[in-house]
């Protein structure tokens, strides 16, 4: 049984479109497996305790466009 929380998909897609905004805002193209590399960045600087549910949220992003 998994202790994870249930993904919450509202937040998860409010992640993936604040990060084609910005990537959009760089210039730089958002196909899907730049945003997932961009949010693997992003998971990687994150402090855990900050934000679990951001973090969450951003790990499904990630496992979602890797899919």
């Amino acid at each position: 049984m998994s202790t994870e929380p249930p993904i919450d998909y509202d937040e998860m897609c409010r992640v993936v479109g604040d990060m084609v905004f910005t990537l959009h805002d760089l210039g730089i193209e958002s196909e899907q497996v730049v945003i997932a590399d961009a949010l693997k960045r992003a998971l990687q600087k994150m402090d855990i305790k900050k934000n679990n549910k951001s973090e969450h949220a951003m790990e499904a992003a990630v496992n979602a466009l890797e899919n």
